[in-house]
């Protein structure tokens, strides 16, 4: 597949994101609590993914080959708890746009250093000028977007 599809795969992912938090937020006041919103919207995930799972015919894993894996194999679970619980409480908070702009600052920063050191798996790939560079300008623009509720 081409790599400038790829991108555009990537942002229609990321523009869901603010959705996501959106309607989590929402989904938290109705059922009482931030953590139940959370459990909701994961369970919601299961239930698209097994469908599809069963469509495409995916064979069941084999737990065996969890032996002898390392133990950040399961960040993701812990992260992707953490940023939908984050979402459901800083969002109505911050707005979306605030919100959005500190979360994909993190992100690249995160990534940076991830890709630095070559860790959870990928391959190292050094801090070059552009990189550092982009990364600069997203905090730039993260801190653009937060001013004016910074200067109050």
């Amino acid at each position: 597949m081409p790599l400038v599809l790829l991108i555009v795969f990537a942002v229609f992912a990321g523009a869901a994101v603010p959705f996501q938090g959106g309607a989590n937020a929402a989904l938290g006041r109705a059922l009482g609590h931030p953590l139940w919103a959370t459990l909701a919207s994961l369970a919601v995930s299961v239930l698209c993914i097994v469908p599809i799972l069963m469509a495409l015919r995916v064979p069941l894993p084999t737990l065996g080959g969890l032996a002898g894996q390392p133990k950040w194999i399961w960040i993701g679970g812990i992260a992707g708890a953490v940023y939908v619980t984050s979402a459901i409480l800083l969002m109505p908070k911050l707005g979306a746009a605030s919100f959005m702009i500190a979360v994909i600052a993190g992100q690249v920063v995160a990534a940076l250093l991830i890709d630095w050191i070559g860790g959870v798996g990928l391959a190292s790939r050094p801090i070059d000028g552009s990189r550092l560079v982009g990364t600069v300008l997203v905090l730039i623009g993260a801190v653009v977007v937060q001013w004016p509720a910074l200067s109050r």
